[in-house]
């Protein structure tokens, strides 16, 4: 069976055109109800990089579709269908959009989505905001496999103790051609918002970065990564 596929744009949103900007994906005739118009495909999450955290004013979407030819109609919808307009009105509202096509990694919880389960519509709802760690790392030149057969042995259980800070949510690498080859990003909710404060605030242990840690160990098949704290709009489909 085809891999679901999740396309992940991040939006470098004009300032005064933040609420504009979210009323295109939310407001009547909006993307989310647009793209789930007859298609198999569906906005998941709507998220604002957490002000004070990193650059002002971007935003973060992720959009789950059934399978390749599944995109491919619906990138056909954007540049030359009933799609066409409305992502150019969008771009007025935006500096720049970067999109990469992520596939789940074997071990990740989030293989897939039912796609009827899920909200594209105002009857969808509020919810109170949810806070997203999202971790891009970038493993060593020739061990992305190595990395990937080690954060599902080693970090994703890690996460699994009593009080964590964060929850695994899914895990994803770019699909072939759709991304940077050696890049895997780790999508995690918040569980502890005070856990996350202390690690803001206070330095990490030593004994939290001894040998058979996490923070030891993968310095063999990763140096590199870059963390976002994201949070859900109210109305995001998915939290």
């Amino acid at each position: 069976m085809p891999a679901m596929l999740f396309l992940h744009e991040t939006h470098s949103v004009i300032g005064r055109c933040e609420e504009q900007f979210e009323d295109m994906f939310r407001g009547p005739d909006g993307f989310m109800e647009r793209v789930a118009d007859g298609s198999d495909a569906r906005l998941l999450w709507y998220l604002d990089h957490v002000h004070g955290t990193g650059p002002a004013y971007r935003v973060v979407t992720v959009t789950a579709v059934r399978h390749g030819a599944e995109w491919e109609r619906l990138a056909g919808r954007v540049s030359h269908g009933d799609l066409r307009d409305w992502v150019a009105q969008v771009d007025r509202l935006r500096y720049d959009s970067v999109a990469k096509l992520l596939e789940p990694l074997p071990w990740s919880a989030l293989q897939e989505v039912d796609l009827a389960t899920v909200p594209a519509g105002r009857e969808g709802g509020e919810h109170e905001p949810v806070l997203f760690m999202e971790d891009t790392a970038a493993p060593h030149v020739g061990r992305v496999h190595e990395y990937i057969e080690a954060a599902g042995r080693q970090y994703a259980p890690s996460l699994q103790r009593r009080n964590p800070l964060l929850e695994m949510v899914g895990a994803f690498q770019p699909a072939f051609g759709a991304g940077r080859r050696r890049e895997i990003v780790l999508w995690q909710r918040v569980a502890d918002q005070q856990a996350l404060l202390r690690l803001f605030s206070t330095a990490i242990p030593e004994q939290m970065k001894a040998p058979g840690t996490w923070m030891h160990d993968a310095l063999e098949v990763r140096d590199q990564w870059v963390s976002r704290l994201l949070r859900t709009s109210a109305w995001s489909p998915l939290a």
